[in-house]
């Protein structure tokens, strides 16, 4: 039977920047992924010359640097380039009208004053100028090297004395953003733009969000230079760097290898046993699962004193989905990406509210046949598991519902492409229950509904020697740049504080 070091349960970005950071830790790894390819949420699928996208489309601070982005900063560590394209803005459409909006401090103030005029401007100023000391701290404690399970009494005694005269924002930065929200800005659109953009990051309203996630984004997105970056080939080529990278030095990854329990040796964790029976043994395993799952995956004995119970949880939301592969002829200076919102006063948690779409051959015709266009549209972890989960994909009574739900799409679409519904070649929709059959999540969902306001995520660790979590329910929450610096947290749990803050010095961090 083959020993290693660490296996991980599950190829999510959180999973796959685990085992590469352990594997050039010199740790044996491998990695057990259920489907037939890796990536977790962020994965693609290929048909008849389409790429289509199924996960992340919002990518920023991965090749740059420095960079504030857990991500970018595993990737530099790593020794992994992915290649990019900048790209500025995105179309929006909200009740207010429909604009084309850049990333950029000054391009959103020019459009509030269009909007709602110099009073909402100066709300705007004032609401930045509070949030600009936060996004200094943040980019001063890289969040790679600030898992709150590790850092000792000196390191946090040495990084609040480096912000004594913001010493009392430091509380903040855990806190909800809907509070900093509160007490700077009133004007109406102004305040559900922050609550949008709170609900794409975490899958909550801005007084649930994490401060410290929406300052990172506000410094990457409001900056003078500020611009996106779309990884070449999708979402499938950062993938495929983690995975060169795990590889490179030593590790494994083996697909369509669902792992059936997590084994115990004196209630320590010890390897692994795959539903078609094989075993493996190691010394760690770290679970890149949802909570739910992975509660699923251990022995009664071991779980019953263990809080919170899975069924407490409450669950973001779950998606509808749709692809498209249409002709794109005669379209010119078609968004890369758009958002649609339907009514401000529904909320923007309420179900098939608010669309999101990406056209990613826009940028890279490499997504497309020539003359083509690929297109991801999805509701935005808004979606209510509870209508589906009794129904059978197979029966017409989902097949009705799906074509009606999904009916959103293409409604929103047309004030694009007037003339879509009569240029789609492929058309492919998906309900939560796809979401969960694609990516393993429990009833499709974004991940749990942790409130910042109560709270941080729960750490890597778990009430089990040896066995240790990553991923979107483990600290820093939901989200790329939060998942990746899950895995490295995990990564420094097994091999020590002290190699882990030597790798982190080879990229001065």
């Amino acid at each position: 039977m083959t020993k290693y070091d660490v296996i991980i349960v599950g190829s999510g970005i959180g999973g796959l920047c685990c085992g590469s950071i352990l594997s050039l830790a010199g740790k044996k790894v491998l990695i057990s992924e259920a489907h037939t390819q890796p990536g977790g949420v962020a994965h693609s699928f290929n048909t008849r010359g389409y790429k289509f996208e199924s996960g992340p489309s919002l990518w920023s601070g991965i090749n740059r640097w420095p960079t504030t982005n857990p991500l970018g900063q595993i990737l530099k560590l790593l020794d992994e380039k992915v290649e990019i394209i900048k790209y500025k803005g995105w179309h929006v459409s909200v009740p207010e009208g429909e604009f084309n909006l850049e990333v950029g401090q000054e391009p959103f103030k020019e459009r509030i004053n269009l909007l709602r005029g110099d009073k909402s401007v100066e709300e705007w100023n004032s609401f930045m100028s509070a949030i600009k000391p936060l996004s200094q701290i943040v980019s001063e404690i890289p969040l790679l090297s600030s898992s709150p399970e590790t850092m000792n009494f000196l390191e946090i005694i040495k990084l609040a004395s480096k912000f004594l005269p913001n010493i009392n924002l430091l509380p903040k930065l855990n806190g909800g953003f809907g509070d900093i929200v509160d007490n700077y800005l009133k004007d109406p659109f102004l305040r559900n733009w922050v609550d949008l953009l709170s609900f794409l990051i975490s899958g909550m309203p801005m007084h649930d969000t994490n401060s410290a996630a929406m300052a990172t984004l506000f410094d990457e997105w409001f900056e003078p230079e500020s611009y996106l970056e779309y990884p070449k080939g999708g979402s499938e080529s950062i993938v495929k760097a983690l995975v060169n990278a795990l590889k490179k030095n030593g590790g494994e990854l083996i697909l369509s290898s669902k792992v059936k329990a997590i084994n115990f040796s004196k209630n320590i964790a010890s390897g692994v046993t795959l539903e078609n029976g094989s075993k493996f043994i190691s010394d760690f395993v770290v679970m890149n699962t949802d909570t739910w799952t992975s509660r699923k995956l251990i022995p009664r004995e071991i779980t019953k004193e263990w809080n919170p119970k899975a069924k407490n949880i409450k669950k973001c939301g779950s998606f509808l989905h749709i692809h498209l592969g249409f002709d794109a002829s005669g379209l010119q200076n078609l968004p890369i990406h758009s958002i649609h919102v339907d009514n401000w006063e529904r909320g923007i948690t309420a179900e098939r509210n608010v669309a999101v779409f990406s056209i990613p051959s826009v940028l890279d015709k490499g997504m497309a046949p020539k003359g083509k266009h690929v297109l991801h549209g999805y509701t935005p972890a808004n979606e209510p598991w509870e209508i589906w989960e009794n129904l059978k994909p197979n029966e017409s009574n989902y097949k009705n519902l799906k074509e009606e739900r999904c009916s959103i799409f293409l409604k929103s679409l047309r004030k694009i492409i007037p003339d879509i519904d009569s240029r789609i070649e492929i058309k492919f929709l998906g309900t939560p229950l796809t979401h969960k059959k694609f990516t393993n999540t429990y009833c499709g969902s974004y991940g749990p509904a942790l409130s910042a306001a109560e709270g941080l995520f729960p750490g890597c660790k778990t009430p089990v020697k040896n066995l240790l979590t990553c991923g979107a329910s483990t600290f820093p929450g939901i989200g790329i740049p939060a998942v990746s610096a899950s895995g490295a947290y995990a990564a420094e749990q097994i091999i020590g504080n002290k190699e882990y803050k030597n790798l982190l010095k080879m990229i001065d961090l």
